[in-house]
């Protein structure tokens, strides 16, 4: 017997995948869409949910977060996590197994997945680790992890070293999973926190040369090449990497890479002013660096936008430049942060930023992609373009308050999501401005 209708009244509903841009009232049943069209009569009983004025996209999805959790609650939990990622306009994320213990048994993986059903309708798919608790020794059992619902292994947070990058590629290919890769060549980017340059050394902090990151991309491709497999390059920033990752499409490589938001928005001289709130691995590049990044991801070469959220205790980003871990929260921030600098701005189209945020990520890992038609998941977000907000870390649903966004003004503020056809998030009646 079906459940109560909803009914998604009056937005502008944008869905790249299907080339629809315009109003439009979007029927759910069942955790699934039942009709779209320009205008629908609320069945008996239906809830409704007036959305005239609002944007509605397929639901986001963020292939590249940091929910802490077991181990390091006082950063984040799976719940806190979760909830974030709803305020956001997410429906479903990945995350990373760098937790305590390490997420490399298919124990753990059941374990988060189960966890992340108790805590709401947003969807966490695991990514396990690729070695041994994350060591960099012995690969894991990649297609034991993988039949436990790991959607790809990683050691985010540390590169696969090289002589077990080859067997873990092998192991996944197996498996159907991609390997997802943090490249840093560590001999070249140890002891810094900052970009190598001026800065850095007018701070008296260690730099972090651009070629730790684009040679670790190397190194990655000629690896692939030889053993085949798919490669997801996280997280990239820097100009040169982009060159590499479009050289290995062209020659046929399974590659696909994602850039976070604060590498599309931000350079290294935001360190001057946030100091650690603005630290991260990999750093903060050049404007040159900023422009190459954003035009990869306006033509494919960057598959996606993930987030990279990762949560830290104040007491922990307080440490100063060179003490305080890296990393940023971005769950709640990234459509805003993006749409307001640079759709508004004219850098990147609408319907590119919907997709990369929505669809393109999805499939970077092999999820099924958020569609707004009938018989697909009802996974959907509403953004308000119209009216400006203030970023104000205090009313984060993460526990993470680490942000270099704080005090931004922005539009684009999510206003609903729906996750699986249940509502994950209603703010409608509430800013942050």
């Amino acid at each position: 017997m079906s459940g109560p209708a909803l009914l998604l009244r009056g937005a502008r509903l944008v869905d790249p995948m299907l080339e629809r841009d315009g109003r439009a009232d979007v029927l759910v049943r069942d955790g699934r869409i039942e009709r779209v069209a320009d205008s629908i009569d609320p069945p008996p009983g239906a809830g409704i949910v007036e959305l005239a004025g609002f944007l509605l996209t397929p639901g986001l999805v963020d292939v590249h977060v940091h929910l802490r959790e077991p181990g390091q609650e006082e950063k984040e939990t799976i719940a806190t996590g979760v909830t974030a990622a709803a305020a956001g306009g997410f429906v479903a994320v990945c995350a990373m197994p760098n937790t305590t213990p390490v997420v490399d048994s298919p124990e753990l993986v059941r374990w988060v997945i189960e966890r992340a059903a108790a805590a709401g309708p947003v969807r966490v798919h695991p990514i396990a680790a690729a070695t041994e608790g994350s060591r960099g020794e012995r690969p894991t059992d990649v297609e034991a992890l993988a039949a436990a619902g790991a959607v790809a292994v990683s050691d985010d947070g540390r590169p696969i070293p090289d002589h077990a990058l080859a067997g873990v590629l092998e192991r996944a290919r197996a498996a159907g999973v991609p390997v997802a890769d943090h490249c840093e060549a560590l001999d070249r980017s140890a002891g810094g926190s900052i970009l190598a340059g001026p800065l850095a050394r007018r701070l008296g902090v260690g730099g972090i040369p651009p070629e730790a990151e684009s040679e670790a991309v190397a190194r990655d491709l000629e690896v692939l090449g030889r053993t085949g497999g798919r490669l997801h390059v996280c997280h990239v920033s820097t100009a040169r990497s982009v060159e590499r990752i479009r050289a290995g499409k062209a020659a046929g490589l399974p590659v696909t890479a994602e850039v976070a938001p604060h590498h599309l928005v931000l350079t290294t001289e935001e360190v001057e002013k946030s100091g650690a709130g603005a630290k991260m691995n990999p750093p903060l590049a050049t404007a040159a660096d900023r422009e190459a990044v954003r035009a990869a991801l306006a033509d494919g070469t960057l598959d996606c936008v993930a987030t990279d959220h990762a949560p830290h205790t104040e007491a922990e980003k307080g440490r100063g430049l060179e003490l305080a871990p890296f990393g940023v929260v971005g769950l709640e921030t990234a459509f805003a942060v993006l749409y307001t600098a640079l759709v508004e701005r004219g850098a990147l189209p609408l319907a590119t930023l919907v997709r990369r945020l929505g669809a393109d990520a999805a499939r970077a890992l092999g999820l099924e992609a958020p569609v707004v038609r009938p018989g697909a998941r009802a996974d959907l977000a509403a953004f308000d373009l119209a009216s400006e907000w203030t970023v104000d870390p205090a009313r984060f649903r993460s526990r993470g308050r680490n942000t270099p966004f704080a005090g931004w003004r922005l539009h684009g503020r999510p206003v609903l999501t729906v996750a699986g056809g249940r509502i994950a998030y209603d703010g409608r009646e509430g800013s942050q401005g």
